[in-house]
């Protein structure tokens, strides 16, 4: 049985394709069912795959197949009718640090889509991958106030901190940190790593987890934090 939300979108999708033969996109499909983010779009969605009614074919774009319709047929007009019908607007986040995604409807009201930058070393610094176009659903507990993002774990420098290789870290964006905290630094302005910090005097160490890396001493102008550790996301296979 479908939910009243996953019906709309049924109804849309179905009429959408019918009438212009392309699925509509994450945007058209939110500004229709008057969602504030494309989060419980993508809940949504997946719900609905999973169910059965629709199926995502991989390597194209906006391409949706309607699996099944005879459910829903009776109402998809009456429903139609309802739905805002608005043109489609960007939304586009300023500046070089989009914030988190907050979804606000009712059913999506524990979920939060993080940006998900690329790899951070656990080991040997290595360049962070600056690609914004991915998010992270993760849940609305795992952060606090302020804006927050997600990093992929390369490396085993940091194991005996409980951080594996290919965990997501999620980060809280701060440029201060009290000596202990596991920082996302920026080392010379050309490396991020993953590490923990000590300051001492006008020295700045960064410790790894592992005995088999050393600790880094760099001066004061040579690190920059940009980012606190709150949690880990490990999948299992």
């Amino acid at each position: 049985m479908l939910t009243q939300k996953q019906l709309e979108l049924l109804t849309f999708l179905t009429n959408n394709l019918k009438k212009n033969g392309v699925a509509p996109s994450f945007d058209e499909m939110k500004d229709a069912l008057d969602l504030k983010s494309k989060s419980g779009i993508h809940r949504l969605v997946s719900a609905l795959e999973e169910r059965g009614f629709i199926r995502r074919l991989p390597n194209r774009a906006r391409a949706i197949e309607i699996i099944k319709t005879t459910a829903v047929e009776p109402r998809i007009k009456s429903i139609a009718e309802t739905l805002p019908q608005r043109q489609f607007s960007p939304n586009v986040i300023p500046g070089n640090f989009p914030q988190a995604i907050r979804s606000e409807d009712n059913e999506d009201n524990h979920i939060i889509a993080l940006p998900l930058y690329g790899k951070i070393a656990a080991g040997n610094p290595i360049e962070a991958i600056n690609d914004p176009s991915q998010n992270i659903m993760v849940p609305n507990s795992l952060i606090g106030q302020g804006d927050h993002y997600a990093l992929e774990v390369e490396g085993d420098s940091m194991v005996e901190a409980g951080i594996f290789n290919g965990d997501t870290a999620i980060i809280k964006k701060c440029e201060n940190a009290e000596n202990g905290t596991i920082v996302v630094a920026l080392v010379e302005n050309e490396e991020v790593t993953l590490k923990k910090l000590r300051k001492r005097n006008n020295s700045i160490a960064l410790e790894p987890a592992n005995p088999q890396y050393e600790t880094r001493i760099f001066g004061p102008d040579q690190v920059k934090v940009q980012g606190k550790l709150v949690g880990i996301i490990r999948k299992y296979n």
